[in-house]
């Protein structure tokens, strides 16, 4: 709780990756209400008070997501818009998410035709997933071409995405700590980076499962 807590911090001071770790606090708050409704079966360790004080902090910190107002640059010189068609496209192909496409492509109608290019969605479709994943689930329109984007949002229900991440944590099987990678954990093992695994967002969740 208290990595959460602040990891929360960071994104309503830097206002940014709000979307995954909404995300993250929603799986985790269904999580223990699955947990807590099972009290009788002993699945939780603790005094049952504690855990529900835990998921008022949770949704208290989902509020304070829901309220966060992404506050608008001064600056009245070269915006996204005022750039190349061709730049605008290159800017996109580095975005790894398709929803962030979607939202980009609704902010005017030049950035939306921009956004329904075709090799745009192939090759976030080639990044995330297999080429066999992509051969079961082809997609073809009337007049013969394939519908990368459908085929994205559709391998998206089918699929996990790839897993990418400026940081993540890592667990010590010598010290049983959880730690994030940039940060020196003075770990006692002979050969320390053997014993670190690194930890995703959903095994950080899973940790909560007994």
């Amino acid at each position: 709780m208290n990595i959460l807590e602040r990891v929360v911090q960071k994104v309503l001071d830097d206002q940014q990756n709000v979307r995954p770790i909404k995300e993250l606090l929603q799986t985790l708050y269904a999580s223990l209400c699955s947990l807590v409704q099972d009290m009788g079966k002993s699945v939780l360790v603790g005094n049952i008070n504690i855990w529900v004080h835990r998921m008022e902090n949770i949704l208290q910190w989902q509020q304070q997501l829901d309220n966060i107002q992404i506050n608008r640059p001064t600056n009245t010189g070269m915006t996204y818009l005022d750039l190349p068609a061709s730049l605008q496209l290159n800017i996109m192909h580095r975005l790894s998410d398709g929803r962030d496409l979607v939202s980009l492509g609704q902010v005017c109608p030049d950035l939306s035709v921009l956004a329904e290019d075709r090799l745009l969605w192939k090759k976030l479709c080639q990044y995330h997933f297999a080429d066999r994943q992509i051969r079961k689930r082809l997609m073809v329109s009337d007049k013969g071409l394939l519908e990368w984007k459908k085929m994205y949002f559709k391998l998206c229900r089918c699929y996990p995405h790839k897993e990418q991440y400026s940081d993540t944590l890592q667990f010590c099987t010598h010290c049983h700590i959880l730690f994030w990678k940039d940060t020196d954990h003075p770990c006692t093992a002979n050969n320390p980076e053997s014993c670190c695994k690194p930890v995703s967002p959903q095994g950080f969740i899973n940790l909560f499962k007994f």
